[in-house]
Order: C-alpha cells, then sequence, then structure tokens
C-alpha cells in the first residue's frame, strides 16, 4: 500500500479509503448469499465450513479444526456441541490424551455432503467471476490472511 503515503491522515479516515470495509462488507455479504442454499441442509455458514473440513478428513482434533477455520475455542465448542446434537458429528476426548478432544464425522454428517454438492457451483453463479478471476482474488486474499497473521500485535 505504498499509495497510502500519498494519502494524508485524515484522508484515511475516510471509509472508502479504507481496504478493512470492503473486506469486511464483501464478506458479509457473500455468506448473506450462502444462506438460502445452507437452510435447506440446517447449516449456518460456519457450521458449513466445519462440515467442508470434515469432509475433507473425516476425523481431527477440535485444536486443528479452529487453526484451520480461525475459530478460537470460544467459538468452535459451542458450535460443535450444535452440530454434535444434529447429529452430524461426534466429539470424543483422546484415550491416550484425555486434553485432546476429537471430531469425527458421522454418517449422518457424511451423507450430507450429497446434498451440499452444488453450493460451490450455485454461488460461483450468483458472484459472476471469471476462473482467472476466482484464482487472483483467492491469492490476494491469502496474502492478506498470511499478512494479517503474521504481523498480529500479539506475536510481536
Amino acid at each position: 500500500m505504498s499509495d497510502a503515503t500519498n494519502i494524508s491522515n485524515n484522508q484515511m479516515l475516510k471509509l472508502d479509503n479504507q481496504l478493512c470495509f470492503p473486506l469486511y462488507a464483501s464478506a458479509k455479504e457473500v455468506v448473506r448469499r450462502y444462506t438460502p442454499f445452507l437452510e435447506p441442509l440446517n447449516l449456518t455458514y460456519t457450521q458449513y465450513l466445519v462440515m467442508m473440513v470434515l469432509w475433507e478428513v473425516k476425523k481431527t482434533t477440535a485444536k486443528s479444526l479452529g487453526e484451520r477455520l480461525y475459530l478460537d475455542s470460544g467459538t468452535l465448542t459451542p458450535l460443535l456441541r450444535k452440530m454434535e446434537a444434529k447429529g452430524l458429528l461426534v466429539r470424543n476426548h483422546d484415550k491416550q490424551d484425555q486434553r485432546i478432544l476429537t471430531v469425527e464425522l458421522t454418517k449422518a454428517g457424511c451423507d450430507l455432503k450429497k446434498q451440499a454438492e452444488n453450493i460451490p457451483s450455485a454461488m460461483g453463479n450468483c458472484l459472476d467471476f471469471t476462473a482467472d478471476e476466482v484464482i487472483e482474488l483467492r491469492r490476494l486474499l491469502d496474502k492478506v490472511l498470511t499478512n494479517a497473521r503474521s504481523s498480529h500485535p500479539a506475536e510481536r
């Protein structure tokens, strides 16, 4: 953001000059667009993210799941409890180390994957990006995540 040095401090406080606002608003709107696709599955967007990880790996630890989804335990624990109550996953403490909580997909959770298969393409149609634009946006967002995580004030 070298252009930012040419903008006065006063100008930097304008909403239209902030990168964070279009990121926030875009994320909010994309999540909102998922709602009609997820309601028939009885999933929230965050639950859908958990399911995508579990459809991929079948079993993982809660810690690993939280790291992959950028969720802290205070957010993840109630989320997993609700999903377990729906019968989508089971949580168990590791037999060798009770501090480790494992999360495993159930048959019902696995079966839900078939109902969700069309969601990515339906969302792609909503957003109207070319394949090259998707690749570039993903690259830039990955860079934002990497840079934001590595420059976190608590990590300095």
